[in-house]
């Protein structure tokens, strides 16, 4: 008969902290231990865990036991299997690459499909161009442009485009890597705090990972239609006139901020970013732990009348704009 086994208890109470909290890592979080008593820096990937030293879950990672069978007392920090994706009624596994049609090579990463258009080289000639018309050309998948009027020759672009968008699209690369990063998906929320996600291998291992960062296009609580200057339909910016503090879970910046957001229309158009960064954001929580985040920030906005669906993972694949459709 096998002798009882008396599990290890890593957990003390009553608590017994230091005075001060440990001075983590660069890109650790400080959190508080799994025993709900201390501060400490959280294990990262491939390190020991246990019931107290917990596994860095704003990385995603858990402790996983399975090594440390019958006694799962210490584990090791490993990253949550990522799961598969669903695109039009069709399910593709983690990591799965695929073609939805002829346009597109998409590819599932942890529930986020990110998509890389064929069609690079469907553009009009010219971005001005009075009237372009997309032809499908037989025996072919991408369409061409054709422009009827090719009179008109503007020698600089609209304020809106980015002229990189025009420009000769080279593969970066890195390491004997070929870098790619996909656009950043639409907001999942079109007022308030809400998620946008890509896929990208810009890093060391050139592994296709999936980021998130929060976003806010427009603050729910505000009437963006009151600060419409008379005789115009859209206000395509609107901006606070005090700083504001960033807020998730109860956890607050560290710092305030006076972001831009997206304004609106009273007719039909619809007003969406085109030009925007990321920025990485501090968060103090009220139990003194404190993480980061990537937040969008939004530098200009335009409306339009291409108001496309939020959960089209294709919208943003497309490079233009029609100019006529922009409001004053």
């Amino acid at each position: 008969t096998a002798e009882p086994y008396t599990r290890t208890q890593y957990c003390r109470w009553p608590c017994q902290c230091p005075r001060s909290p440990p001075r983590c890592a660069l890109g650790v979080s400080l959190v508080t231990d799994g025993c709900d008593c201390c501060k400490t820096c959280a294990r990262q990937r491939g390190e020991s865990c246990t019931e107290a030293d917990t596994c860095d879950f704003h990385r995603g990672l858990y402790c996983d036991y399975s090594g440390d069978r019958p006694r799962y007392e210490i584990g090791v920090c490993a990253q949550i299997v990522g799961v598969g994706c669903v695109l039009n009624g069709v399910r593709y596994k983690n990591g799965e690459t695929f073609q939805p049609n002829c346009k597109y090579n998409c590819t599932c990463i942890n529930g986020a499909v990110g998509c890389v258009p064929m069609c690079t080289n469907s553009r009009p000639p010219l971005v001005w161009c009075p009237n372009p018309k997309l032809i499908k050309m037989a025996g072919k998948c991408c369409e061409q442009w054709v422009c009827d009027d090719s009179r008109k020759i503007r020698k600089t672009s609209p304020r809106h485009i980015s002229s990189a968008a025009y420009e000769g699209e080279d593969e970066a690369w890195q390491k004997n890597c070929i870098v790619h990063t996909s656009p950043w998906s639409p907001c999942s929320k079109t007022c308030g705090l809400g998620i946008s996600t890509r896929i990208s291998n810009d890093n060391e291992q050139c592994r296709l990972l999936k980021e998130s960062r929060l976003c806010n296009m427009r603050p729910c609580e505000v009437d963006i239609t009151q600060h419409i200057k008379p005789g115009k339909k859209c206000l395509a910016v609107y901006r606070a006139n005090e700083p504001m503090n960033y807020t998730i879970s109860g956890c607050v910046s560290k710092i305030p901020y006076r972001p831009k957001y997206c304004g609106v229309c009273t007719d039909n158009r619809c007003c969406t970013p085109y030009k925007s960064k990321t920025i990485e954001v501090r968060f103090q929580c009220p139990d003194g732990t404190e993480f980061s985040w990537k937040i969008m920030w939004i530098n200009a906005c335009f409306c339009n009348l291409n108001c496309r669906n939020p959960n089209d993972i294709f919208a943003d694949l497309a490079h233009y704009y029609d100019y006529s459709e922009i409001a004053n």
